[in-house]
């Protein structure tokens, strides 16, 4: 999936992130806290996402937005930043 321009999504496209099973209050276990986390803590907060998406009805859409859109941040889609990166 390519997305040629980011302001051309229109909400019928995101339509997709109203199901998303990160919503909500487990969100925060996606993204990197404000504060340094150690690598055995970034992996457990990783792994945690992940369980969440793969549960998710929505996770192939969320996977390819992410990668479409080249998200730096984050778990997406049940894939991790470095792992969307591979994929690039």
């Amino acid at each position: 999936m390519a997305v040629q321009d980011n302001s051309a999504q229109t909400e019928q496209g995101l339509q997709w992130q109203e199901f998303a099973a990160c919503r909500g209050p487990l969100g925060s276990v996606f993204f990197p806290p404000p504060i340094t986390e150690r690598k055995r803590e970034k992996l457990a907060r990783e792994r945690k996402a992940k369980q969440i998406c793969q549960a998710c009805p929505v996770m192939n859409e969320c996977r390819d937005y992410s990668i479409a859109i080249r998200e730096p941040h984050g778990v997406w889609g049940g894939l991790s930043e470095k792992e969307r990166r591979v994929l690039l």
